[in-house]
């Protein structure tokens, strides 16, 4: 096995572009003053009340991924700041930013290193959860699909209540 392949490792970067572009799709229209609309005042999740709330959490977990994966080799890695935005557009440029900084994350990582079946190698989240590098970007590509459905269903409400 050639330890410098990223056949793996392209395949999980480009699903996880596909789910930042369907985002994206989704967003790019959406109308600014929509953005900080509640649309869930029920939930007891701050990240889910507005599809600002959601689009701010996604960008913050996107960033979150990555630091995770490089506080594997350097752990001063930080995670930067959690931004409400104003536009769909700006959160489109975040995501744009999030996509790179993977990339950048993911340049010297290989496949024969996406995998690890010891619990003491794998990262610990602040959910609790344990994650070999495969694993959490398995979890992330979903993270943005199920948030960009929930975005979705929000969209609709919002139409229906004007």
């Amino acid at each position: 096995m050639n330890p410098k392949k990223q056949n793996v490792v392209n395949a999980l970067l480009d699903e996880y572009r596909k789910a930042v572009h369907e985002l994206q799709s989704v967003i790019v229209n959406l109308q600014n003053d929509n953005l900080s609309k509640i649309v869930d005042p029920l939930t007891d999740n701050p990240d889910c009340k507005s599809i600002q709330t959601i689009l701010a959490h996604v960008v913050a977990s996107g960033y979150s991924y990555c630091v995770y994966i490089r506080n594997l080799k350097d752990p001063s890695a930080q995670r930067p700041l959690r931004i409400n935005r104003e536009t769909s557009q700006e959160y489109c440029n975040d995501l744009d930013a999030v996509l790179h900084y993977t990339d950048d994350t993911f340049a010297q990582i290989f496949d024969v290193e996406l995998e690890v079946f010891e619990s003491d190698k794998k990262m610990h989240t602040s959910w609790q959860q344990e994650y070999d590098i495969e694993q959490l970007m398995e979890h992330a590509i979903v993270h943005i699909l199920r948030h960009r459905r929930q975005i979705e269903r929000f969209k609709t409400i919002l139409q229906e209540s004007n």
